[in-house]
């Protein structure tokens, strides 16, 4: 049997035109793009050099390019090949910052006793393979957003409609650090301001993680649990009311850590399986071991089907608090929702979601894979959440590599399969009329 050629289902012009694009897309340019954007540190907040890197590459290529400050250190980047404005405009579109900072200070002990060489900001090539910090997530899925601009636009193709490349700062699930001077960082805010701007499509396809196309994802809610004790001596513990908010965070910890499996069992559903974690815990003075304090916070991620709003999930964790304290009598237990993003979800039979399909499966020669239980937020959300149709597709995840490293890795051969998908959906949407794509 012949390999899939990835072109099948295209009609004859468009086969031609995709495959004067494809030409242009090639393992070395990609393995220098990325080493380009791994080389800039971009933690969440500090994105701006890179947002000026990838702005200054892309007009080096040719392309109409700017960088969209937020401030003095955070911005995106965005290109625009023009088409003749009959058609559909399409964006492509990639978060550019990374999950942990790749600094000592900053990352550890959290993230390990050290930082492993792919945990830092700089580019390390083996074969097929690059490492450094965020060269899978989410740096190897823009330089395919890279690629797949200089690619279309050194083909000289006619295009009806615009095709629009962005690279947007603080896509991660995070806020600003204790002492930033800006605390809306992180969360897809460089995505909401990209749109607020004017920088807008018809159509979006977002690039992260997981080959298969995926049209709807999880939101998520933050909720900070309180739990009240009495501040204290250790000296005085026999002699004085005790009631340890430390210990007692344990406990109520554990207990949500158990509930988390029931809330994702209810909640799995379409192609989501929500999940929570306790994510931190802050209580006491580390250099004052001698007492105790009178309050312990938990930090909690709980994540958020299409289908459950903010406020439904703020319910029905707090009947989950209320069991907790009538489990745990004499220790006040409170909580705040302190931070939330829906969960979206754009129509499987729309134009941008069956032409992704189609794409994968061109590409696969066989029926398309819907993947099931995500529980993965991504800057799809805020997409969606603006009317902006979405789908989400990606690289496979290399297996055998833990979290960390599977974040840190990128190869080169997935990256230019994804570019060649980026490049067919482009291609065959922006070279048609509105009318043609249901506008």
């Amino acid at each position: 049997m012949n390999a899939p050629d990835g072109l099948d289902g295209l009609d004859g012009d468009r086969r031609d035109l995709v495959a004067a694009a494809w030409r242009h897309v090639t393992g070395d340019r990609l393995r220098e793009l990325l080493r380009g954007l791994v080389d800039i540190p971009s933690p969440t907040g500090g994105e701006r050099p890179l947002a000026e890197h990838i702005a200054a590459t892309l007009t080096a290529a040719g392309v109409t390019a700017a960088v969209q400050p937020l401030d003095d250190r955070q911005a995106n980047a965005w290109g625009r090949l023009r088409g003749d404005g009959g058609g559909p405009d399409l964006m492509l579109y990639a978060p550019i910052d990374t999950l942990t900072t790749g600094r000592e200070d900053e990352d550890v002990p959290w993230i390990g006793p050290a930082l492993r060489p792919d945990m830092r900001p700089a580019a390390r090539v083996e074969g097929d393979l690059v490492t450094g910090l965020g060269a899978g997530n989410p740096k190897g899925h823009a330089a395919c957003v890279l690629m797949a601009a200089e690619a279309v636009h050194r083909a000289g193709l006619p295009l009806a409609g615009d095709l629009l490349v962005a690279f947007g700062s603080g896509g991660m699930p995070a806020n600003a650090a204790p002492g930033a001077g800006r605390r809306n960082v992180g969360q897809g805010v460089g995505c909401s301001y990209l749109l607020e701007q004017g920088l807008w499509a018809d159509f979006a396809v977002i690039a992260k993680p997981g080959w298969t196309v995926c049209w709807e994802e999880v939101g998520l809610a933050w909720f900070e649990v309180v739990v009240h004790g009495v501040h204290t001596y250790a000296g005085s513990r026999h002699r004085l009311p005790y009631e340890n908010a430390v210990a007692r965070a344990g406990e109520v910890a554990v207990r949500l850590e158990r509930w988390f499996a029931g809330y994702a069992e209810r909640h799995t559903e379409g192609t989501v399986a929500p999940q929570g974690v306790v994510a931190a815990i802050e209580g006491g003075w580390p250099y004052r071991a001698a007492v105790t304090p009178a309050v312990c916070r938990l930090l909690v991620d709980l994540r958020l089907s299409p289908r459950t709003t903010p406020m439904e999930a703020k319910r029905e964790f707090g009947a989950a608090i209320e069991e907790i304290r009538a489990e745990l009598p004499g220790a006040p237990v409170t909580f705040e929702m302190v931070l939330a993003v829906p969960g979206t979800a754009s129509d499987p039979g729309g134009w941008v979601a069956r032409e992704a399909v189609a794409a994968w499966e061109a590409a696969e020669g066989r029926p398309h894979e819907v993947a099931l239980g995500n529980s993965g937020a991504t800057d799809a959300n805020i997409l969606r959440g603006r009317g902006v149709p979405t789908v989400r597709i990606g690289m496979p995840k290399i297996a055998g590599l833990d979290f960390s490293l599977g974040m840190n890795t990128a190869d080169v051969r997935e990256m230019e399969r994804l570019t060649r998908l980026l490049v067919r959906v482009a291609v065959n949407t922006v070279t048609r009329s509105r009318t043609e794509v249901g506008i």
